[in-house]
This record gives C-alpha cells, sequence and structure tokens, in this order.
C-alpha cells in the first residue's frame, strides 16, 4: 500500500507469464516486482516473491523461495536481503524498527519442492517452521519468534492490531462458534454495529 494514498503500489508475480499455472516452470529466479501505478517492472531474478511493502519510504519484499526479507530499490531493481529465515514466508508487518514475518512450512507438492530454501535450510542445519519472527531492521537479526503447531501449517498474512490485547477470530465451521464464551450483559447487534 502507499502509505500516503492507501492504495496498492507494488505486487508481485512467480514469473512474467499469463499462461495458467506458467508461473510453475519458471518459478526459481524469475520472480518479479511490479509498479502498479507505472505497470512497469521494477525487480527481477526473485524466486517467489510475496508480500510488496511500502514502511518509512522503503519497499520490503519477501522472496518467499529462498526465505530472504529484504529491499527492492526500484531505480536500480535490486533486491538486496537483509535476513534470512527458517520457512516459506508470506505475510509482513511493522512496528517501530521491527519487521513481523509470517514462515509457512513447505508444501509437499511438486510446485514447492526444489526451492533454494530447501538448500539454505539444510547448509544452515535448520528446519522449516511455521511460526511469526521478529526481524530487527537495523540488523537484520530476527530477535523472537512464535512458532505455530498442530493443524497450522502454513501462514498466508500478518495484520497488526493496535490497541487490542486478544483478538480472535471465530470459525463458523466445524461448531466453533456454538462455543464461544461471552462476558458481559447481551448487546443489541445495532448497538455493537451502528449503522451510520
Amino acid at each position: 500500500m502507499d502509505e500516503t494514498t492507501g492504495l496498492p503500489a507494488y505486487m508481485t508475480a512467480a514469473a512474467p507469464t499469463d499462461a495458467p499455472r506458467g508461473w510453475s516452470d519458471q518459478r526459481v529466479g524469475n520472480g518479479v516486482v511490479l509498479d502498479i501505478a507505472r505497470g512497469e517492472t521494477v525487480c527481477r531474478g526473485l524466486t517467489m516473491p510475496h508480500s510488496p511493502r511500502l514502511h518509512q519510504g522503503r519497499l520490503y519484499v519477501l522472496n518467499a523461495g529462498t526465505g530472504e526479507l529484504g529491499l527492492v530499490e526500484p531505480e536500480a531493481g535490486r533486491f538486496t536481503p537483509l535476513a534470512f529465515l527458517p520457512g516459506f514466508a508470506r505475510g509482513l508487518a511493522f512496528h517501530k524498527g521491527y519487521a513481523l514475518v509470517g514462515l509457512s512450512l513447505p508444501r509437499t507438492s511438486q510446485v514447492f519442492t526444489g526451492l533454494p530454501l530447501e538448500d539454505r535450510l539444510k547448509a544452515a542445519g535448520e528446519e522449516a517452521r511455521c511460526a511469526v519472527v521478529v526481524v530487527d531492521l537495523a540488523s537484520g537479526r530476527v530477535v523472537h519468534w512464535l512458532r505455530l503447531g498442530g493443524v497450522v501449517r502454513e501462514l498466508y498474512d500478518i495484520a497488526l492490531l493496535p490497541g487490542h490485547r486478544r483478538p480472535m477470530l471465530v470459525g463458523l465451521a466445524q461448531g466453533q462458534i456454538n462455543r464461544l464464551i461471552t462476558r458481559g450483559r447481551p448487546l443489541p447487534l445495532a448497538d455493537l454495529a451502528p449503522l451510520t
């Protein structure tokens, strides 16, 4: 999002193709970052890039297929890695001098195997994790992480909700809505979300 207009500013594609699923044969080293307003490619050579975000005038991108958080310089067309992340990176948010990044376990399908991320994890002696990691933007170090387990294998995005201590979503499937516990007096819907 453009920080001044709130409109989408950049997007990513796994490969510059318009063939149905054509990206799946070109996913390593063919990813691009596109400037939406100008209709131009501003960075090439990425592997399954994701979550472009403008923050304090800088363009951050997750190079998911290599497990990197980095900066894109649109005028130079260059991607500079800031941090290696042990997982398939999707979802990026910022708080003060930190980046929060969602990591997923790589899928076992053919499309997601054979990525450089696998070799990097092996070389680092790391296993992929499903987690939210906190990266210090000044140093590029991972300073904290929250690992997710059980049935959770993938994260698709990260959002910060300032002023909320324990936000939650209630699923409508499989009876989760029936197990919701509330406190306080019941309020009519009109009081909870007044129409304007």
